[in-house]
């Protein structure tokens, strides 16, 4: 059984996301667990006035809004007759400690692309790329105004890394459902006979736990994320499955040029494992 774990940002409509996410679980027979965190305001004291009301009103808006958002999950989630959960908290810890903590109950997490202007507000908002890093689980990005989670065709961006293998085996679930996936390597000339290798052994691996998939070595034109970018679109791909590695606070993301811009999109879901 597949277990399901939804983010939702707080002081913001969470409709769409949990309208993916509520197609997915049904797609994958899944449970889910919704989750959210904030931070309370930080008050320096100084001799300057602060009301003293000031941090109940901040405590009491912030349950409000956690309040709000479990009626809006429960709300939409609750039409598929699924198992649901809900968990959240108000800390003064990083909200991705808390996220990647909680994912020990789940196999994936969805959460959405978000884009508002209070995106550096890090007491509601979660940098995606340190999540990825920290989660220790997959992370299906998707994109804002999604509700349906399409699986007709699954671009896997090989890489020779162990990010890459993480990312396949992790997606496993996703690509038995799609019904069509391309496992595609972007190499230079010289990497090419390498490449094609590298993409047999890969489809091999899938077509032995029953899922078809078509090798796909493209040639390297300086710019791999261009290049990833236009075989998806001529693939029509719903999905990017990609590895991502690196240190969170240098926000470097795999697949050699693949950065977090192309992953997070606003016409395409992105399932990155680390």
């Amino acid at each position: 059984m597949t277990t399901l774990m939804v983010h939702l940002e707080l002081g913001d409509s969470n409709t769409s996301l949990l309208l993916a996410a509520s197609d997915l679980a049904g797609q994958l027979s899944a449970d889910v667990v919704g989750i959210a965190a904030c931070q309370p305001l930080r008050v320096i004291y100084s001799d300057g006035y602060v009301p003293d009301d000031l941090i109940q009103k901040d405590r009491e808006a912030l349950e409000k809004d956690i309040s709000d958002a479990e009626t809006e999950f429960r709300a939409v989630m609750g039409k598929r007759g699924s198992n649901l959960e809900w968990r959240s908290t108000v800390t003064f810890g990083p909200l991705s400690d808390y996220l990647a903590d909680q994912a020990r109950c789940a196999d994936i997490m969805v959460t959405g692309v978000h884009q508002s202007e209070s995106i550096f507000d890090t007491s509601r908002h979660v940098d995606i790329g340190d999540l990825v890093i920290q989660l220790g689980r997959p992370v299906l990005i998707v994109p804002t105004d999604v509700e349906k989670i399409i699986l007709e065709c699954i671009l896997v961006a090989w890489k020779e890394t162990r990010e890459s293998r993480r990312a396949v085996l992790d997606a496993l679930p996703l690509l038995r459902k799609a019904n069509h996936v391309v496992v595609c390597e972007i190499a230079s000339k010289e990497e090419m006979t390498a490449a094609r290798q590298h993409l047999t052994d890969v489809v091999g691996w899938l077509k032995r736990d029953g899922i078809t998939a078509e090798p796909m070595a493209a040639l390297s034109t300086g710019d791999d994320a261009a290049g990833l970018d236009v075989v998806a679109s001529d693939r029509a791909a719903d999905i990017i499955v990609a590895g991502a590695y690196g240190h969170s606070r240098l926000r470097e993301w795999a697949l050699g040029g693949v950065t977090k811009d192309l992953l997070l999109r606003a016409d395409r879901c992105a399932f990155v494992s680390h």
